[in-house]
């Protein structure tokens, strides 16, 4: 069965930037789905009932196979939804694009003490909900951090690193006006007619922080320091808006639906195979069929995968574990950013 035969689940937040990255992309290829929305702090009981541990937004299911990380989130909507006249292409057309998407701006935003660490340093001391004492318990928890300790994103922690933050802030801004616009002569990064994958990557952490009164100093680094960059900004926000409008709101399930559409579905993928000469297959001894577990090392990892190694390669790692009724679901990581060992636990998953 065809990906687009498939229902599509987007488990997400509302304010989640890295959420919105998906929901701008689904709008600009017009690629239908559902969302099931999520407390911004765990537990996620419907993110469990398909067997998942992960615990990071978002993740998105198409039929039986469920999707962690943004950057393979989107990957796999590439490859399974071709360009279309249905399903209009935001993929980079040049090595060069390519090269900026995959690389500098990928690493820029997405990678741990990048852009986005910044941006968090600089909500405001009264934004709702940041300040929330379990939310900090909760965010404290992800990082690996004690519960009840010193918690790296209060207000007082993000007042300390504000200063250095603004500077990291101002100088992506600075390239983004200076270079990747090209003087003005830009609408979008790559000097298309339309936004692509590079601008979703590029504009995503800059959009949260607009939409955060007094996040950003107005008068050093508001539209009359950069008016290119707010230019190009405004254009990328009122374009994802008319798609999101022309599309229609997606529609809305709660979690024992969703759980229905996903576990009564195709997978979208074929099993796929392992890379017998895969560094860490080798290093590992592991083998298809194997009982492992799969985390991320960057944040979450106390959140472990488990269940039956499917597949590896040099870019994902897919385990499949078992969910609600007898059901199971594949489960995608990248393999940048994740790690996959052998489980000594036997009643594991699968």
């Amino acid at each position: 069965m065809a990906a687009e035969d498939l229902p599509i689940v987007l488990y997400h937040y509302v304010h989640s930037p890295y959420a919105r990255r998906i929901v701008w992309y689904l709008n600009l290829r017009k690629i239908p789905y559902s969302q099931c929305l999520q407390p911004p702090i765990m537990p996620r009981p419907d993110v469990a009932q398909l067997g998942v541990a992960y615990r990071r937004i978002p993740l998105l299911a198409i039929g039986r196979d469920v999707y962690l990380d943004t950057r393979l989130i989107l990957q796999k909507l590439e490859a399974l939804y071709p360009a279309s006249a249905a399903h209009p292409s935001l993929s980079a057309a040049t090595a060069e694009g390519r090269a900026l998407h995959g690389g500098l701006l990928s690493a820029w935003t997405n990678d741990a003490g990048g852009l986005f660490w910044n941006a968090v340093s600089l909500i405001p001391a009264g934004m709702p909900g940041t300040n929330d004492p379990a939310f900090l318990a909760d965010r404290a928890e992800m990082m690996g951090l004690p519960r009840d300790g010193p918690s790296p994103i209060s207000a007082e922690a993000r007042a300390g690193r504000r200063p250095d933050a603004l500077c990291e802030i101002a100088e992506a801004m600075a390239l983004l006006e200076s270079t990747l616009l090209d003087g003005g002569e830009k609408s979008w990064l790559l000097g298309t007619e339309r936004p692509t994958l590079v601008d979703i990557e590029a504009v995503f952490v800059f959009a949260w922080l607009a939409a955060m009164p007094g996040a950003l100093p107005k008068d050093t680094m508001g539209p009359a320091a950069f008016p290119r960059f707010y230019g190009w900004m405004a254009r990328f926000i009122k374009t994802v808006e008319a798609a999101e409008k022309e599309n229609g709101e997606a529609a809305m399930v709660k979690g024992d639906e969703a759980a229905r559409m996903v576990l009564g579905s195709a997978f979208a993928e074929p099993e796929g195979s392992m890379d017998a000469s895969h560094p860490v297959v080798v290093a590992e001894g592991l083998q298809k069929g194997d009982r492992v577990k799969m985390w991320p090392t960057d944040s979450g990892s106390g959140h472990k995968e488990s269940g039956k190694l499917v597949s590896m390669s040099l870019k994902e790692i897919v385990v499949e574990a078992q969910a609600k009724e007898g059901l199971s679901v594949r489960i995608h990581a990248p393999r940048h950013g994740y790690k996959v060992k052998k489980d000594v636990d036997t009643s594991s998953n699968l």
